[in-house]
């Protein structure tokens, strides 16, 4: 499936760094949850400026890879230059650059060779429970069927999702945003409920500080993915998961795409709803946030 979803303007707006300035945040503590993906998306985390805008850059790029297939009708070859032309900007930090590192390997060589030498990696089988975590396996929580899984580049922000936290407590980017944070389960595993199939990919998305997820058709979040390897693209709306911080939040929002095997390259963006007991609801657009995973 081929898809033409661009980002919104004030989306784009937001991700050329029409934010609020601030160094850095810690997490808030996420609200009970007996769901360990939530409890996964609940440790602290810092959100680096410099990264929202050199990475939101692509999140454009992207989109539009989707929209238009290459010569071979598979990926746009304009997606591996254009992420090729931003990482070597010299102006960037090291910080940035690491992060830049990790998307240029994930597109080239590096990222087909991991591919082929850890397939099933990422999943979850029945001996799961039975081995120990390999070096350089992604941090998960422990436990009975204790989901893998594999976290965005970086942490994002909400943009005025915590109206009520406008002084910048805890949780707070400054000015009543949130932290966000985003995750992606390869199936087939249980995580997020009902659970990703063979061939399958679930998106968690996490809005720190928030309320409960409030479905929103008209306003949604959307993950966008393409598929590097088998060239297919796709386009999902994340809603409540009401097995996932449904009664008091934070914000959860998950849902289970059909990419096939393979590398995959994912764009969130779009808004997130929320509501906190006897509170108004609350809608409130995020900066994009860019993923890579193995399916």
């Amino acid at each position: 499936m081929r898809v033409n979803l661009p980002l919104t303007a004030a989306t784009i707006a937001l991700t050329a760094g029409l934010i609020s300035p601030a160094a850095s945040v810690v997490a808030a503590p996420a609200a009970d949850s007996a769901d360990e993906l939530g409890a996964a998306l609940s440790a602290p985390a810092k959100i680096d400026r410099r990264i929202l805008d050199s990475l939101g850059a692509y999140a454009p790029a992207i989109v539009g890879s989707m929209a238009t297939p290459g010569p071979d009708g598979k990926v746009n070859p304009a997606i591996f230059a254009d992420a090729n032309t931003l990482a070597t900007n010299k102006s960037l930090a090291p910080e940035v650059r690491a992060v830049w590192q990790q998307i240029v390997d994930f597109l080239g060589e590096p990222g087909k060779r991991t591919f082929a030498a850890h397939r099933g990696r990422f999943h979850v089988d029945k001996d799961t429970d039975k081995k120990k975590a390999k070096p350089g396996d992604p941090e998960i929580p422990r436990g009975q069927a204790a989901p893998r899984i594999q976290e965005f580049l970086y942490p994002t922000i909400g943009v005025g999702c915590m109206p009520d936290a406008a002084n910048g407590p805890m949780g707070s980017f400054g000015g009543g945003n949130s932290l966000g944070r985003a995750l992606v389960t390869a199936g087939p595993q249980k995580a997020p409920a009902p659970g990703p199939k063979r061939g399958q990919i679930g998106y968690v998305y996490t809005s720190m500080g928030t309320g409960a997820a409030v479905n929103n058709p008209g306003r949604p979040l959307v993950a966008q993915w393409l598929n590097l390897d088998n060239g297919r693209t796709g386009a999902i709306n994340l809603r409540r998961n009401a097995k996932i911080n449904a009664k008091n939040g934070p914000g959860t929002f998950t849902a289970i795409a059909r990419t096939g095997h393979g590398r995959i390259l994912s764009v969130i963006s779009g808004d997130v709803t929320t509501k906190k007991k006897r509170k108004p609801v609350i809608s409130c657009p995020i900066v994009p946030v860019i993923g890579i995973a193995y399916a």
